[in-house]
């Protein structure tokens, strides 16, 4: 894959870091916090603002731009990818369903099945609250699968493996099952002892949209997660497992 030229340093995108990037991808990790894209609401810095203007080079003129390929809720951290160009965006998305994306989270209490598949037609109100029902002309199905790791201090480590990516999916399950996501304010039920959402997509597996080639990202597990319960070591790596970048100096 050719390599894609490093732009000079004051213009390295300040609150991501770059986990890969070649001239049809940009791999990142987005911190808890920062939007993936703008909203009619919000017109805050987002992940999607940050890579333009790094891609541009400073340049306002440049018709350079990245490409929103999915989502991370603002209270998510993890691993994103961005095409650098439509045809990119469209491969991705059309080939999503072959992507493999797994996320870990910690959660409340110990659940009584150690590994399993949540499954719900997910449906949202007007209040833009996201909630199971029955009736599957109302709601989506929807398949989180789910395997404990470790449970310590009153919180269970969880990997998520995510068969279908609805809007708050992981932590409506969750919540519904009785565990909610720590931090989560939403769907946590009084959940407010802790500010930050424990909830991380730590590995992501997919196809290049040029190349063919397979490739796969998988970040730490975030500091946090190890301050509420312990250390663990994460069977997918608990260190940087991404391919070496084909970023040159």
């Amino acid at each position: 894959m050719p390599a894609a030229k490093r732009p000079p340093a004051r213009y390295q995108p300040k609150g991501l870091t770059i986990l890969y990037e070649d001239r049809d991808i940009i791999v990142v990790e987005k911190p808890s916090g920062l939007l993936t894209i703008g909203t009619d609401r919000d017109k805050t810095r987002t992940a999607h603002t940050i890579l333009n203007e790094y891609v541009r080079k400073g340049d306002p003129r440049s018709r350079n731009r990245v490409y929103i390929v999915h989502r991370l809720d603002r209270e998510t951290s993890g691993i994103l990818i961005f095409a650098r160009s439509e045809t990119a965006k469209i491969y991705l998305q059309e080939h999503w369903q072959e992507t493999d994306k797994r996320y870990l989270t910690v959660v409340s209490g110990r659940l009584a099945e150690k590994a399993g598949t949540i499954s719900s037609y997910l449906a949202e109100n007007s209040a833009l609250t996201v909630y199971s029902t029955p009736d599957p002309a109302l709601g989506k199905l929807s398949h989180t699968e789910y395997t404990v790791l470790k449970e310590a201090r009153g919180f269970s480590l969880l990997e998520i493996r995510l068969l279908t990516g609805r809007k708050h999916q992981i932590r409506v399950h969750l919540s519904e099952k009785g565990h909610p996501v720590v931090g989560d304010r939403k769907y946590g039920k009084g959940n407010e002892a802790h500010g930050t959402l424990a909830l991380h997509a730590g590995s992501i597996s997919f196809t290049h949209p040029v190349s063919g080639k397979r490739l796969t990202f998988t970040t730490r597990i975030p500091d946090y997660f190890i301050r509420l319960i312990g250390s663990v070591e994460w069977p997918a790596g608990n260190g940087e497992g991404h391919e070496a970048s084909p970023l040159s100096p």
